[in-house]
């Protein structure tokens, strides 16, 4: 999938994810913080503070702002301090966007990853998801998406997706799955959801982050793109 460096405008309205597509005379901007050492950060557009305080695993609303370019930055909360920048960002009208902070301060893997959204729900009885893979100190993986507690055979629903990459979506039936991400190549699984349900007239982005704390497991952050 195609990936864009995202920002946001100064004046912003925020919206929940919806099962409509966005008006063409706005484009909607999420932002995620998935980097696992890393502090609170402020994103700034222009120069202009617009979103304050967000943690680990903390994500915004989809919020609208002008078709327009943008420069945005990253600031450690509540300080001058950037700690990453996009340069020139393009978003389009009628688009919805979602940029993620993955990596490690530490490990100096810090960086942005965006990506365009699918906003708009598949219709009763089925449901669309998306994985992204946003764990810095985990290889390429392999993705599965069985029926709970399935054994692993067959092709997986996704096969050798590196690190920092957004899949595509899927459109399933709607119902209880088990999702798994294996080493690639093999079955042997880095993440498991459990029980993972998804609802008919539903699309949802499936974040693997890397662990929170050094020697713990690995972990999955779910974003509602479509309600």
């Amino acid at each position: 999938m195609k990936s864009l460096f995202l920002s946001a405008a100064a004046t912003l309205l925020l919206v929940s994810a919806a099962s409509a597509q966005v008006p063409s005379s706005v484009a909607w901007v999420r932002v995620v913080h998935a980097s696992s050492d890393a502090p609170a950060v402020d994103i700034l557009a222009n120069g202009n503070l617009v979103f304050q305080g967000i943690k680990y695993k903390g994500f915004t609303e989809y919020t609208p702002v002008p078709p327009a370019t943008y420069d945005f930055s990253v600031n450690v909360s509540g300080t001058t301090t950037t700690v990453l920048r996009s340069g020139p960002t393009m978003l389009r009208g009628g688009s919805a966007y979602t940029f993620f902070a993955f990596g490690k301060v530490n490990g100096g893997t810090l960086q942005i990853m965006g990506a365009g959204d699918e906003v708009e729900a598949p219709g009763m009885g089925m449901a669309k998801i998306r994985v992204v893979h946003g764990a810095s100190t985990a290889p390429n993986v392999d993705i599965y998406a069985t029926s709970l507690y399935a054994p692993l055979i067959g092709a997986p629903a996704l096969a050798n997706v590196p690190f920092p990459l957004a899949s595509h979506y899927l459109t399933v039936p709607a119902g209880v799955y088990q999702a798994r991400a294996t080493v690639a190549g093999t079955r042997t699984v880095a993440i498991d959801s459990g029980r993972f349900p998804l609802i008919g007239n539903t699309a949802r982005t499936v974040v693997a982050l890397d662990p929170a704390t050094s020697g713990g497991e690995f972990e999955l952050l779910v974003l509602p793109d479509a309600n």
